[in-house]
């Protein structure tokens, strides 16, 4: 069990190394000029490569998770306030994955502020979900 744990926190460490940084390249995406394509695709190219990469190890945590569940029966609110926030870090993993298609095609609309403002989401979630499993205050 302790192998399994072990390779969940590296996973769920590497993961959010990817959902904080990926946006952060949105930031700069969304902050370059029209004129400037070379700057753009350095940025694309980047975050279509990071996005690929963090991808599987945002499986691999949900699995050693779902695998350290189910095999070893943890119980308690707190995990499942815990399971509701992985879900919601699967659908904003999913949505960078989205909001990368419009960077792609020219479509995005959205400015550096709300993308800064979008960054910080992953964060709050962090904190929340280090709470409840080192506390589990219910």
């Amino acid at each position: 069990m302790l192998w399994l744990k072990a390779f969940h926190i590296f996973f769920v460490v590497s993961w959010f190394a990817g959902l904080f940084y990926l946006p952060r390249i949105f930031v700069n995406l969304a902050m370059v000029p029209a004129d400037s394509t070379p700057e753009r695709e350095r940025l694309l190219v980047m975050a279509r490569k990071l996005y690929k990469f963090v991808t599987p190890i945002g499986l691999l945590a949900v699995a050693t998770g779902l695998t350290l569940w189910f095999g070893f029966g943890f119980s308690g609110g707190w995990l499942h306030v815990k399971t509701a926030l992985v879900v919601g870090l699967l659908a904003y993993h999913f949505y960078c994955g989205r909001l990368l298609r419009q960077f792609n095609d020219g479509s995005n609309t959205r400015s550096h502020v709300w993308f800064r403002v979008f960054n910080e989401l992953p964060v709050l979630v962090l904190l929340a979900v280090v709470i409840l499993v080192v506390v589990k205050p219910f």
